[in-house]
């Protein structure tokens, strides 16, 4: 070994101010400390490699020969806090670590002292101490040699000469020192002078066992030689090479560690060279898998050159390429970019699942390769998730683009290149979009036989594309109305629906911006029955809501409903058979997911309320099943909640499209079991609740049903008993469910009968003439329901009865002549009692008013009997009255007098 009077040579080095000052500082510490035998200093390492190089350095480590650092810094620490030393430097003193940490001026303030612990079990065998002084980070330790004992490869640390300190370092040109008090360069490995002069780099000891002791030592001399652009000495690239080496490397060093050095390659002048070096190495997985875990998926490595390779050809291009403008704007880009290019070997890795629907999807094995190999920051981690994540679509819309570009296709329904399309993809790419283009080019590069510059070009076109559309911030659009402003528009509670809803806001927007205003799309999203046709926005509203929200929550109990109706919306034939019930078996949240999803129907009404005809026919075959499901549910409310729904799609609807489907029949046999639902088996509420709705239903799906016949008849058709078709199957309505019905719950239950009179009222107006074919069961009917004893306690019965005999009377009047002594004689029956029971109650009491309605109502039937029977002809007219003066001679009583009084002055 040479000596070091031998190696020193004249090389001396200028020091600049701030160094000459620290200089002087440690050198006065020294002689404080032991006056007599001042402890030997030395600048080591890099410092003294940079300094030889004209680099600046804010990194400066001080060797010892006598003390440890820890004990040196005290004193130094002793030495400044006595009075007038730190002046004699410029500083203000000795700080503690959170007084340096809020100085304002950082070089007069000497920091605290910091003590950093030996590691060896993960190769850190030094102890340190590190402070700041003037703005510089100093490292304070003694010289030292390593010894080993014959169990152990841990080293122990001794006190050594400067040439045991520098044989330990990781190569000749990071062993040189400078001497603090003889101001020259020391050289004790006999090479660093030379090493420097040739590029080389080399360790001061045997390779093999330098890089066993502390194998951190493999990706230092990687990052100086790609740093220095130096060449790496051939012994040791062998030992670098060495698979125990690469397991020592994996095993002893911990991640953090790797994580400092890759960086600092990566930030460095030369990436590509650092990335070179790993690659012919063979320390891919030592340095880009996860060392914890064990994998079934081996990253394609072949992949990684030509990504390295080509990213550092788009980064030294000096052309016009919007490839780098926009994908590679700045130094932090290109760091993320170098990163990126490693992970293209784990494009294939498959897409990990979530154990269940509601867990968390795991990381994919690149994010988990990144934070593990060398604990990539949490920022970066999710940056190569989502390129991975996202690579393949980010290709699939820049080829769609290229293929449009070269066909000169029009734009076609589904065409990816839209703004929207694009605009949307951003969006949900996010702010990190630009890295995810760049993983998705080095991708196809990777993979592609194609011409790099061909490939350079179609993205060159594509971004250019982007960046005339707008869209390069895409991400950063606002939606012109946020969340609150369509829930009020829609009429919907706010809820998680909302997010999704608001992208869609968002792609009409991005498709013409220059027409999406609040004010036009609140007035689209409005439920406006006028507007026909819907505007755009709503009509990409339905669509969404009912294949993202209705279909899937509906999907399962479809399957088991007994409606007859395939997937295109028509009725099945041959019948399909529904899903075979098992009873107790069935998992209802499961099977019926609608029913836990708290806004899932009122969306389905707001899809409903928010037709057209056109709207309608094109999603027919999604509004259907949900709407049947629900009339086949056993629960009242959910059977109301689907006559109310078919009933807003009928009025849409139109009856070429029932009819060409078939699904009126279906309909039919879905809302008529619901007029069945009567007390006492269901609650008179439920039944209420439910009839309310079956029967406007079944009402307008009749007049859907016979659209060409649903006028009513003329007197001639009326008279002649050859009703309509329309007519017919109203009259089966009544006849089936109407009449029978009342006839059961009358007597018990007067206010769902006057919910049935109500029913019955629409009905006959329905009907129009056809109603005289009815007359031998209505007159009866409501003269028993006026006529009853006990009616006038419940004067709403007593009112519907009469208001429905005015209808009657109205549709029927060519023969309802006939019939005037029912009538007038069920009339007069109830206005006695209605007169009888007034007596009971008080002037102004709501029963007295209630009676008297029914009173003025009971005058209505009659004028309107005398009116019909006057229209027929004057026969007519003279026996009606001459019945009202028999009536009021056979009860003899005033209050009869009263009700006919004004036929009996004429």
């Amino acid at each position: 070994m040479v000596s070091a009077a031998a190696s020193n040579g004249d090389h001396h080095l200028e020091l600049t101010g701030i160094e000459s000052t620290l200089r002087r500082l440690l050198l006065d510490v020294a002689s404080y400390i032991k006056p007599d035998s001042p402890s030997e200093l030395r600048f080591t390492g890099g410092w003294v490699r940079d300094k030889l190089l004209g680099v600046g350095s804010h990194d400066i480590d001080v060797a010892i020969n006598d003390m440890t650092g820890f004990q040196f810094g005290l004193k130094m620490k002793e030495y400044l806090e006595q009075p007038g030393n730190s002046e004699k430097y410029g500083l203000d003193g000795v700080a503690t670590t959170d007084e340096s940490s809020k100085a304002k001026n950082k070089t007069v303030v000497v920091a605290g002292l910091h003590k950093i612990e030996a590691n060896p079990e993960k190769s850190k065998h030094l102890e340190t101490v590190t402070t700041k002084i003037f703005g510089l980070d100093i490292d304070l330790v003694n010289l030292r040699k390593e010894t080993y004992t014959e169990d152990s490869r841990n080293p122990q640390m001794e006190f050594g000469t400067p040439e045991e300190d520098a044989l330990r370092r990781d190569a000749t040109i990071n062993a040189m020192f400078y001497n603090l008090r003889t101001e020259t360069v020391e050289d004790f490995t006999g090479h660093g002078h030379n090493d420097m002069r040739d590029k080389v780099i080399r360790t001061p000891l045997e390779p093999y066992q330098t890089f066993k002791d502390d194998p951190l030592r493999v990706l230092r001399l990687i990052r100086f030689a790609s740093r220095l652009n130096y060449t790496i000495d051939d012994s040791a690239k062998k030992a670098m090479s060495e698979e125990s080496i690469k397991e020592a490397l994996k095993a002893k060093i911990s991640r953090e560690r790797v994580g400092v050095e890759f960086e600092k390659m990566l930030r460095g002048p030369d990436p590509r060279g650092a990335l070179s070096l790993i690659d012919e190495l063979g320390l891919y997985d030592t340095i880009f898998t996860d060392p914890s875990t064990i994998i079934d998926f081996k990253p394609e490595q072949a992949l990684w050159r030509p990504s390295y390779h080509s990213l550092y050809d788009i980064m030294s291009t000096e052309s016009d390429l919007l490839v780098k403008e926009i994908l590679l704007g700045d130094e932090e880009q290109e760091y993320i970019a170098w990163n990126l290019a490693n992970f293209t070997p784990w494009i294939d890795a498959p897409t990990p699942q979530a154990s269940n629907p509601k867990g968390k999807t795991p990381l994919h094995v690149a994010v988990l390769a990144a934070r593990e190999g060398y604990k990539a920051p949490n920022k970066l981690c999710d940056i190569i998730g989502a390129s991975v994540r996202n690579a393949d679509e980010i290709l699939r819309l820049k080829d769609a683009f290229i293929a449009k570009q070269k066909s000169k296709q029009q734009v076609q329904q589904h065409d990816l290149t839209t703004r929207d399309v694009i605009g949307m993809a951003i969006r949900r790419w996010g702010t990190t979009w630009r890295n995810q283009a760049v993983f998705a080019l080095l991708v196809e590069i990777s993979r592609s036989t194609k011409d790099q510059q061909a490939i350079l070009d179609e993205w060159n076109a594509f971004l250019y594309h982007i960046k005339d559309l707008g869209l390069l911030d895409a991400y950063d659009l606002r939606p012109v109305i946020d969340g609150k402003a369509l829930s009020n528009a829609l009429g919907l509670r706010p809820g998680p629906w909302m997010k999704e809803a608001l992208d869609v806001v968002m792609a009409w927007q991005l498709r013409d911006p220059s027409a999406a205003t609040v004010e036009g799309a609140i007035e689209q999203v409005k439920n406006n029955q006028a507007q026909q046709p819907k505007g755009e926005l709503t009509a990409l509203l339905i669509r969404h809501f009912l294949s993202l929200t209705i279909r899937p929550l509906f999907a399962k109990a479809t399957k088991q409903t007994r409606h007859n109706v395939t997937a295109q919306g028509r009725m099945a034939n041959p019948p399909v058979l529904p899903e075979r019930f098992v009873g107790a078996d069935v998992d209802e949240e499961a099977a019926r997911p609608w029913k836990n999803d708290p806004f899932a129907l009122d969306i389905l009404a707001w899809i409903v309320r928010s037709l057209d005809p056109q709207l309608t026919e094109v999603n027919w075959p999604s509004l259907v099943p949900p709407i049947l499901t629900l009339l086949d549910d056993v629960d009242v409310k959910y059977k109301a909640r689907g006559c109310n729904l078919i009933s807003d799609l009928l009025r849409h609807t139109p009856s070429t499209l029932l009819a060409r489907t078939g699904l009126g029949s279906v309909f039919d046999d879905a809302i008529t079991p619901c007029l069945s639902y009567l007390p006492n088996l269901t609650p008179e509420e439920q039944s209420q609740l439910l009839l309310n709705a079956a029967y406007p239903a079944l009402f307008t799906l009749t007049t859907k049903r016979f659209p060409t016949s649903k006028t009513t008849s003329t007197s001639a058709q009326a008279l002649s008993h050859m009703p309509t078709p329309y007519a017919k199957h109203l009259s089966l309505i009544l006849h089936t469910h109407i009449i029978p019905s009342i006839h059961q719950i009358s007597d018990t239950h007067p206010s769902l009968t006057v919910t049935l009179f109500t029913h019955l009222r629409t009905l006959a107006n329905s009907l129009g003439l056809d109603t005289i074919a009815h007359l031998v069961h209505l007159i009866p009917l409501l003269s028993e329901t006026l006529s009853q004893p006990f009616a006038a306690s419940h004067p709403p019965l007593l009112s519907a009865g009469a208001q429905t005999l005015q209808v009657i009377i109205a549709n029927s009047w060519p023969r309802v002549w006939r019939w005037r002594g029912d009538v007038l004689g069920s009339v007069c029956i109830a206005w006695e009692n209605v007169h009888e029971e007034g007596g009971r109650w008080k002037e102004g009491e709501q029963m007295t008013e209630q009676l008297k309605k029914v009173k003025s109502e009971l005058m209505v039937v009659v004028d309107m009997m005398v009116s019909a029977c006057t229209a027929v002809n004057d026969e007519k007219q003279v026996a009606i009255k001459e019945d009202i003066k028999a009536l009021v001679t056979a009860h003899g009583t005033e209050t009869i007098r009263k009700l006919f009084a004004k036929y009996l002055r004429s």
